[in-house]
């Protein structure tokens, strides 16, 4: 039987994520759960991790991060060709009705609204995973 939580079959997530409390909460969360995590402390530098990481399973973006908005993350992440296809999950704490829908039609596949239920988020998170995955 194979290991699920071995380092060759983790899924690389691509989490921005500037609150450092939400972030080790994410971090310890998804990689209980066999997901390899790639942390970006803001938008800079999740922007260049698009450019320079391997193509993730998932993307995790909050929208208000320091340098790069999460909406502009979407933007460039959807005019990657090979980064096309990554699902990308809002996670923030911006609730209004419009960032929702500015956030779905600039290409996010779910929005959650902080504060999250952890196993909720690792559902939503396997779903996706699983779908790229097949």
């Amino acid at each position: 039987m194979t290991n699920p939580h071995s380092t060759a079959e983790r899924a690389d997530i691509l989490v921005a994520e500037d609150d450092p409390i939400v972030a080790k909460l994410l971090n310890h969360t998804l990689s209980r759960r066999g997901f390899n995590v790639h942390h970006a402390a803001d938008g800079q530098q999740a922007a260049v991790l698009v450019n320079s990481m391997p193509v993730p399973r998932l993307a995790l973006l909050d929208l208000m991060l320091p340098h790069v908005s999460g909406f502009q993350l979407i933007a460039q992440i959807r005019a990657l060709a090979a980064w096309r296809t990554v699902p990308i999950i809002v996670l923030t704490s911006m609730s209004q009705e419009g960032s929702v829908v500015r956030a779905l039609e600039a290409g996010a596949n779910d929005y959650i609204v902080k504060p999250f239920r952890p196993d909720e988020l690792v559902a939503r998170v396997r779903r996706f995973t699983s779908v790229a995955a097949a």
